[in-house]
């Protein structure tokens, strides 16, 4: 069967809007709860750190379910495929709405994750397959615009909806935007469909990369409460994840057909390409569930606040990104992704001086810059990651390292704020030492409470407040200081890549899509 024609007129116009809709509506259900954690947290009876599943179980089912795309679209065919992922995305989106306690919202939320797996890369070929090949960049630069936009509108979405109306509206707001998005494409696109064929499932392939993704994410997230590996759950856990991932690895590289294709990594554009990618967006991804938990926590800030102070980012990502898509072809990839790396290093830095007196010019300007960082950061590194592959190997190559990255980022999550929590506890614990009787500043403070009629109990309370904010906001500047370096460290990753001709170059960045 030859690929259907491409569009034209109004029909492109409305196939693109349904498209980069339902793209938009995905995308933006990756960020929209991070500054609305507290509230469901504080709604449902969990600490905010627990809440933080509600991100990490969408994230994780959403890595399982991106490798299955590629045989589920030739087994059902893309078109219907798309529409039946964006349907159930809806009802999962309601149930999430209408879940009763935190376990049910984290079992909705994986649902939701799992059934949006192949919504991101089929929206992308529906597009393509609607613009001539000479419109190929035209066609991706409208759709990466809903990329840009949707994690910048999250946040500030997010936040808008909680503080004025209540968390469970972030989920409703996919049931018209979803159902409308889902007839659409359906209408345009249904006399379109691929062709579909029976192929085998790898069954053990899956199970196995369920397993081990599964036990390593809970282990990551129930890690701190049990006292880690003090905990026979968690190093019973820690070794499934192990065992899981080695048996996965060794299957995988024997069957005939995986359900991920391993082998791509023997290229060195793939493997340096994807490592540099995944680091970096467990790191980026890390920040962006950290600096909200913090500003509202002990900083005072609303969720709206916390959300205006996010919602930068996609400033300079707006205005930057399509001048890079049109010189990525032109320009080495590798000096582009390395000044996104230091940007990147250039904003970790600035937010690990931040302090609890910091204000909200001081707190934003780090997010406007970093939107450098992002225009200059997926690019190229998706240039690098894809070339010198052929057009048959880059779904497969496209679903393994978005696979790669959204796992990583589910791992950023956890790892960030178990590692928070752990260095606020050290900081604590020194500065705590410090109030006693020895100490004029420690009973200069308590004078002055018990001066305003505070009893000493109460004193010591506020004493401990301070001391809270104080060793959470240096926690968090650890985790900055850190996350600075490693951007540094990351950009040799870069670098072991090979050069790639423009024309290859321009022709990965389009493979890519």
């Amino acid at each position: 069967m030859t690929a259907p024609e491409p569009l034209s007129g109004s029909a492109r116009l409305w196939g693109t809007i349904a498209l980069s809709t339902a793209t938009f509506m995905n995308v933006l259900d990756t960020s929209i709860a991070n500054v609305s954690l507290p509230a469901i947290a504080g709604d449902l009876g969990v600490s905010p750190n627990q809440g933080t599943w509600v991100i990490t179980s969408f994230a994780v089912a959403n890595a399982i379910g991106v490798p299955l795309t590629g045989w589920l679209s030739q087994r059902f065919g893309q078109v219907r495929l798309f529409v039946a992922s964006v349907l159930l995305f809806v009802a999962a989106s309601l149930l999430c709405g209408l879940a009763p306690n935190m376990g049910m919202l984290i079992f909705f939320r994986a649902v939701q994750g799992f059934v949006a797996g192949p919504m991101i890369p089929l929206s992308q070929s529906l597009l393509l397959s609607s613009y001539p090949r000479a419109l190929a960049g035209v066609a991706m630069a409208a759709w990466s615009m809903t990329t840009l936009i949707a994690p910048v509108a999250g946040p500030l979405l997010g936040g808008w909806i909680t503080d004025n109306i209540s968390w469970p509206w972030i989920f409703y707001i996919n049931v018209p935007v979803g159902v409308v998005a889902a007839l659409a494409t359906w209408g345009i696109y249904h006399k379109r469909e691929s062709t579909r064929h029976k192929l085998p499932i790898d069954k053990v392939g899956l199970a196995l990369l369920v397993i081990w993704i599964a036990a390593m994410q809970v282990m990551l997230d129930i890690g701190k409460e049990y006292d880690w590996f003090e905990s026979p759950l968690v190093v019973g856990l820690g070794v499934t994840a192990l065992v899981g991932f080695a048996l996965f690895l060794v299957w995988e590289l024997t069957e005939e057909h995986p359900v991920v294709d391993l082998r791509l990594f023997a290229r060195r554009n793939f493997w340096s390409g994807t490592l540099a990618t995944s680091f970096a967006y467990a790191l980026f991804f890390g920040s962006l569930v950290l600096l909200p938990l913090w500003l509202q926590q002990f900083m005072g800030y609303t969720a709206t606040d916390a959300g205006e102070v996010l919602a930068p980012v996609g400033l300079f990502a707006m205005i930057l990104s399509p001048i890079v898509g049109r010189n990525v072809g032109r320009v080495d990839p590798r000096k582009l992704a390395t000044f996104a790396f230091l940007v990147f290093a250039v904003v970790m830095w600035m937010r690990s001086n931040f302090n609890t007196n910091a204000d909200y010019a001081t707190i934003v300007l780090p997010t406007i810059v970093q939107g450098i960082a992002v225009a200059f950061f997926f690019i190229p590194l998706v240039t690098i990651t894809l070339s010198g592959l052929a057009p048959h190997q880059i779904p497969a190559a496209s679903g393994l390292t978005n696979f790669a990255r959204i796992t990583a980022g589910a791992f950023g999550t956890s790892i960030s704020t178990t590692v928070w929590e752990h260095r606020a506890v050290m900081h604590h614990a020194h500065m705590a030492e410090t109030v006693n009787a020895a100490s004029p500043a420690a009973q200069s403070t308590f004078s002055s409470l018990a001066a305003s009629g505070m009893p000493p109990e109460a004193a010591l309370a506020q004493v401990n407040r301070l001391v809270d904010q104080q060793a959470f906001t240096m926690a968090a500047t650890d985790l900055f200081y850190f996350s600075a370096v490693v951007f540094v460290l990351l950009v040799p990753l870069v670098w072991l890549s090979k050069p790639q001709s423009s024309a290859g170059s321009a022709d990965a960045a389009a493979g890519a899509h």
